[in-house]
């Protein structure tokens, strides 16, 4: 039986060695530069890739990594996120839903939930790894995104991380819309 470690990380309360003024998370830190990415979208009209560079310089982003699609807790997450979007488009910013799901689950995932913001394909693992929020193992699968959310700045910085090795902990909405 696998046990998981129910323990979370938040940015807000560690500080950086190497700049007192930002904060950090595992190599992540506050104010530095997120990593670039480009994951696969699919709608009615097909797959499209989808870079956060593309939306640099134009607003600022809410990344929200969840473990499955389907799930009951990343449903609530992700039904939450949708009955709050104009708040976030009021603070000029675009909200991405990421995991590991293939585009296709994550595309009957927003149909059946009316989800108006985008869910992105991390099939391949890797930006999960750059943000490093990937379960080594997480109840017998192996590569699956932990819960986090990430503010990236209209510049580009990481200006607010948080993760959890509780899949049923939800990040403070509330923080994140006070990072934007």
């Amino acid at each position: 039986m696998i046990q998981l470690a129910r323990k979370s990380h938040s940015i807000t309360n560690l500080p950086s060695p190497s700049n007192p003024d930002c904060k950090d998370i595992m190599t992540l830190e506050i104010c530095s530069r997120a990593p670039d990415f480009s994951l696969k979208t699919k709608t009615a009209d097909g797959l499209k890739d989808v870079s956060l560079g593309e939306h640099l310089g134009n607003s600022s982003v809410v990344l929200l990594f969840f473990p499955f699609a389907f799930t009951s807790v990343c449903m609530a997450e992700a039904c939450s996120v949708r009955d709050d979007l104009k708040a976030y488009e009021e603070l000029n910013a675009k909200v991405f839903g990421i995991s590991v799901d293939s585009p296709f689950a994550q595309e009957a995932m927003a149909l059946k939930e009316n989800l108006n913001f985008p869910l992105l394909s991390d099939f391949n693992k890797m930006v999960s790894k750059s943000y490093e929020v990937l379960y080594e193992d997480f109840i017998g699968f192996e590569g699956v995104a932990k819960r986090s959310a990430f503010v990236v700045s209209i510049e580009g910085n990481i200006t607010f991380a948080w993760s959890s090795d509780d899949p049923k902990q939800l990040p403070d909405f509330n923080q994140i819309k006070q990072a934007l």
